[in-house]
């Protein structure tokens, strides 16, 4: 990513400061990066960790920035949107972590023919541990694809998918999954509390489980499945308990929770997107 582009954020939540957090982790000069937000107190603070120009008018942002951050809540995009229209720079890339919301709508509230990469991150990104699945439309050239790449990979992986509404499949795998792994979490607690450990042990021996599990399957080149048969003996404990899974169709449970979240990431596309 070259020093010169200068990168705007609209919106300075949780995600924002991860992002770039991670972008100066990178090497990015801080005096390339602007932010701005209605909430001055939040503003200030994050004025105060990065050392950045901040703006309370967006207006004023978009008119110096090459790409364009759009890290608000998907409600209030459409706001925002018309709020730029005539200020951003010809050409420049908008790139939208707003949940749910189309690149079509985004590029109609803009004026049409924009630049615009859409993106599902998750909250792991918070720790630079982060997976994103993002969509260009074809207004992106391949130095902006590359561009928004960098940029999000700032806080973890970056996946691209050709079509657009493959991002509700991601959203339904890795945006809505950090949840998933809680609740796994919390249920294997309940249960070890139940078999007689204390509650603080029982939290313990879960995270510490869900961490290792996940740090060896990231490090192996075996599948889930193989690695699950590695520690799997015949007729012992694991094997019990994967039966039991097993006769509960663990596997449709899990497909079913994913097709909820699927189904809803494509209503709330066609709610959000009827706001203007």
């Amino acid at each position: 990513m070259q020093n010169s582009t200068t990168i705007g954020f609209i919106g300075a939540g949780n995600m924002a400061y991860a992002i770039i957090s991670g972008l100066i982790n990178n090497g990015i000069s801080a005096e390339k990066i602007k932010l701005s937000d209605t909430n001055e107190s939040l503003l200030s603070l994050r004025k105060d960790e990065f050392n950045l120009e901040v703006f309370t008018d967006n207006i004023e942002l978009a008119a110096h920035c090459d790409v364009i951050v759009l890290a608000v809540k998907p409600q209030i995009l459409s706001i925002v949107c018309h709020q730029i229209t005539e200020s951003i720079k010809p050409g420049a890339l908008i790139v939208s972590i707003a949940a749910g919301v189309r690149v079509r709508d985004i590029n109609r509230w803009l004026g049409g023919n924009q630049p615009i990469v859409r993106t599902m991150p998750n909250t792991p990104a918070l720790l630079n541990q982060g997976v994103t699945g993002l969509f260009a439309n074809e207004n992106v050239s391949a130095s902006q694809k590359e561009l928004a790449g960098d940029i999000l990979s700032s806080v973890g992986q970056s996946l691209w998918v050709e079509e657009e509404g493959m991002l509700d499949a991601v959203t339904a795998l890795s945006g809505s999954g950090p949840a998933y792994f809680f609740l796994m979490i919390e249920s294997m607690s309940n249960a070890g509390v139940a078999l007689g450990l204390d509650e603080k042990t029982a939290q313990a021996l879960s995270i510490q489980t869900a961490l290792g599990a996940s740090m060896m399957a990231d490090a192996s080149t075996d599948s889930a499945h193989e690695l699950r048969g590695k520690v799997t003996s015949p007729n012992g404990t694991t094997q019990a308990a994967i039966e039991s899974f097993q006769d509960q169709d663990f596997d449709l449970i899990v497909a079913h929770a994913m097709r909820a979240a699927f189904d809803r990431a494509g209503e709330l596309g066609v709610e959000l997107g009827d706001s203007d």
